[in-house]
Formats: structure tokens, C-alpha cells, sequence
């Protein structure tokens, strides 16, 4: 991706990223897009199975991200309506019609928040590392509608039955440096895992466990559940303090600062938060 901020750019432009496009995906086809200066990235959870049933489950914000990557999760997203956060999540739902999608899959639109008006981005037509932030607020097993309409199996439910609880985030934490983001493969010498009331711990890791440099750094993902957002914050908080994780190092201590930055707390950031508001 390029962003193009003078029109003397662009023709320069295309021809660069037209060979770096074809020399990385055999493919040079470009797309143009309008370039969202204070966007929020908002992405809709769907369901659908073989017998034409299509529903959502709510939206999830995605904003704090660093390279693209998503680092916090929360749902629903604080800073929407509830008009357009009906308009987004029927959007999602057409767009699964409309390519009879039978499926758990994520529609996922760049939000702005000045206009307030939403651009669709992408499908993911699988499972999201998000996912469990959905399934706390609905009390919906995902995977296992996922595995029940992979088995030609009708819904469980229909929209009207999904209830919104509260609020929830999640706190990807990977095994890299907070500082600089390098990874930090090695051995696991001892590893605690928070608990409490609504707090949920998705992992793979142990004591002893040894990270390969090879793979995606994510070790676990706290989910911490709450009445509200500011109840969730400090729960989290909570939780990410009781994390224990030694012998190699990770990102615990940025979470720390991000749900602690005064701009996360009152909603005042985009997608560009982690490099503007934490350097």
C-alpha cells in the first residue's frame, strides 16, 4: 500500500508498485482508492449456512493496530451509533448474500469518523484471532456454528435471537520486544495466566515451552468481558498486570500503555495510534 499525498506522485508511483506487484504476485493489477485521513477500522461478524440463512453478530473494533497488524480488539465499537452500526452490519449481511456465502466470515470496512460514512475493504471468509471478542457479548460458539454449517447443518438461531451483553476486548499477546516489535523466540521459563470474573484466556504456551522464530509471534489472547468500557479497561489492565510470562520478551507492557493513554480511554485516536500517540 501507498499512500499518494501530492498528484505529481502518482504516475511514479503506479509504475513502481506495477513492478513490484508483478515481481511479488505475477499479477501488476493495481486498486485506487480514496485515502481515509481518521479512519477507524470496523469489521462485521457474519454467519451463514447452505439454506440461505445469512445473520450478523454485531461489529468489532480493530483500530489499534501497528503495520496493519491489529494489536486490541473491542466490540462494540465506541465510537458508533446505533443507525449506523444497523447500516454497517446490514451491509455485511448483503454482501454474504449476495455471494452465497454459507460460512463464519468477517466483512471488514474502514469507518470515518468525521464524515461518518463506511467503506467497504475486504471478506475474510474464515475465522478471525478476534472472534472470542464476539462470542462473549453474544454467548455464540462460532466455531461451532462454523463446523455445523460446514456439515450442511441450518443455523442454530436466527438474528432475532442474538442478544448484545456488555462490553469486550481482546489483547493479542506476542512474543516480540514492546519497543521495537522485533521478535523474541526462545525458551518460556515460567508462565501465569490471569483469571477472575470475565476473563478469558485463549493460549498454547507453558512453562518450558520453547517459541520457534519461524511462525506468527501471537503466544495468547486475553479477553476480558465487563457491564461497560470503562469497567473493561480496568479489568484488563487487571489481568494484563497478573500475566506472567518470563524468559523471553513480549508485548504486555504496550498493552499496558495503550489502555492506559488517556486518547484510548476518551476515544480520540485511528489506526495510526500506536505510532502517533505512543512514541
Amino acid at each position: 500500500m501507498k499512500k499518494i499525498e501530492e498528484i505529481d506522485e502518482l504516475i511514479p508511483s503506479i509504475e513502481r508498485l506495477k513492478q513490484e506487484a508483478k515481481a511479488g504476485f505475477g499479477d501488476d493489477t493495481l486498486f485506487i482508492e480514496k485515502f481515509i485521513t481518521n479512519p477507524r477500522h470496523v469489521e462485521v461478524q457474519i454467519l451463514a449456512d447452505r439454506h440461505g440463512n445469512v445473520l450478523h453478530l454485531g461489529e468489532r473494533d480493530c483500530t489499534v493496530q501497528r503495520r496493519f497488524q491489529k494489536v486490541v480488539e473491542e466490540s462494540p465499537c465506541p465510537v458508533m451509533d446505533d443507525e449506523i452500526r444497523q447500516k454497517l452490519c446490514q451491509s455485511a449481511v448483503d454482501i454474504a448474500k449476495h455471494v452465497n456465502y454459507d460460512s463464519a466470515g468477517t466483512v471488514e470496512f474502514l469507518y470515518d469518523q468525521d464524515e461518518k460514512k463506511f467503506y467497504f475493504m475486504e471478506m475474510n471468509t474464515r475465522i478471525q484471532v478476534e472472534h472470542p471478542v464476539t462470542e462473549q457479548r453474544t454467548g455464540v460458539d462460532l466455531i461451532a456454528e462454523m463446523i455445523k454449517s460446514a456439515a450442511g447443518l441450518p443455523l442454530s438461531f436466527t438474528q432475532k435471537d442474538i442478544k448484545f451483553v456488555g462490553h469486550s476486548i481482546e489483547c493479542r499477546l506476542n512474543a516480540e520486544d514492546p519497543e521495537t516489535s522485533m521478535p523474541s523466540p526462545g525458551q518460556i521459563q515460567y508462565y501465569y495466566r490471569p483469571a477472575g470474573i470475565g476473563v478469558r484466556v485463549d493460549d498454547f504456551i507453558y512453562s518450558g515451552y520453547s517459541v520457534p522464530p519461524f511462525y506468527d509471534s501471537m503466544l495468547a489472547k486475553i479477553i476480558v468481558s465487563a457491564p461497560t468500557r470503562e469497567v473493561c479497561i480496568e479489568r484488563m489492565l487487571r489481568a494484563l498486570s497478573e500475566t506472567v510470562i518470563e524468559g523471553i520478551k513480549t508485548n504486555i507492557s504496550l498493552h499496558k500503555r495503550i489502555l492506559s493513554h488517556p486518547d484510548f480511554k476518551g476515544n480520540n485516536y485511528s489506526t495510526s495510534f500506536i505510532t502517533q500517540k505512543l512514541k
